[in-house]
């Protein structure tokens, strides 16, 4: 049984499909079971990560844990993994690639109390999350220009959905325990590029406008405030690119372009 926390997430929903395709028990933990549309067959249980005493009864019996951290900031994580540690044997953890290079990060935190907790575990690093192009769909609905900063960072976005497939297959499988997976996407593009790449989905000539890094703060609401000295950094030095997917799935990590393709109704 997989225990799937984050299951109506970007990377956890597609986690449950895959797992239930391959006809593997899967526990989703969900915040709202009626909103779910998780797959048939699918066990959906109402829990919270933040309350580990609130979990107890959703463990009984699972023996992996896919787990997708809910805060910016580690508090509490170690109760969760107390918890967590009585019944799964291995954890795989949802971190970011930012956790090998900032030991002050909420990731690596958390990475550090699964370590404490003394069972199998693999670390999940992708670079940043295709979807994260999503914060320019309210522009590029209003007109065909964005206006952001740091046009010139190039980051080497990640499809979810090879995420997943490498979670599924740490999940399922014993050879990638005490691994620290850096994961990508093929190349890296600058910002710019990725906005001219979703105009070409949709059929469109997109264009980029520089703004300032002060004019964009006031947007970055849920961001980490590191976020701006992040996409600074990738202007100099490009965020890193990895053969990691293929290596473990078989299969190329799928395009920006192809993510783009995939998604453009959610930019009309």
């Amino acid at each position: 049984m997989v225990f799937v926390t984050g299951a109506t997430g970007k990377v956890g929903r597609n986690v449950v499909s895959l797992l239930a395709e391959r006809g593997s028990p899967v526990r989703a933990l969900v915040r709202n079971p009626g909103s779910a549309n998780l797959p048939t067959g699918v066990e959906i249980v109402q829990g919270d990560l933040t309350n580990p005493l609130g979990l107890a009864e959703h463990l009984a019996g699972i023996d992996e844990v896919f787990l997708v951290w809910p805060l910016l900031k580690a508090d509490g994580a170690d109760d969760l993994m107390n918890a967590l540690r009585s019944h799964a044997r291995r954890i795989v953890y949802l971190s970011a690639e930012a956790a090998g290079r900032r030991s002050d990060s909420f990731w690596r935190e958390v990475e550090l109390a699964i370590e404490r907790a003394n069972c199998e575990w693999t670390f999940l690093r992708p670079t940043g999350f295709a979807s994260n192009t999503l914060m320019w769909a309210d522009q590029i609905r209003r007109s065909d220009v964005v206006r952001w900063a740091y046009g010139r960072a190039a980051r080497s976005l990640i499809d979810e959905r090879d995420i997943a497939a490498v979670a599924v297959k740490a999940l399922l499988g014993a050879d990638h325990t005490g691994e620290r997976h850096v994961l990508s996407g093929p190349e890296a593009l600058t910002q710019t590029d990725q906005v001219r790449l979703i105009g070409a989905a949709l059929g469109r000539n997109l264009r980029w406008e520089e703004l300032p890094a002060e004019a964009i703060q006031d947007q970055l609401s849920g961001v980490p405030d590191s976020a701006l000295n992040t996409w600074a950094s990738f202007v100099a030095t490009p965020e890193v690119v990895t053969s990691t997917v293929q290596e473990i799935t078989g299969q190329q990590a799928r395009p920006f372009a192809e993510w783009a393709s995939d998604n453009a109704e959610a930019f009309r």
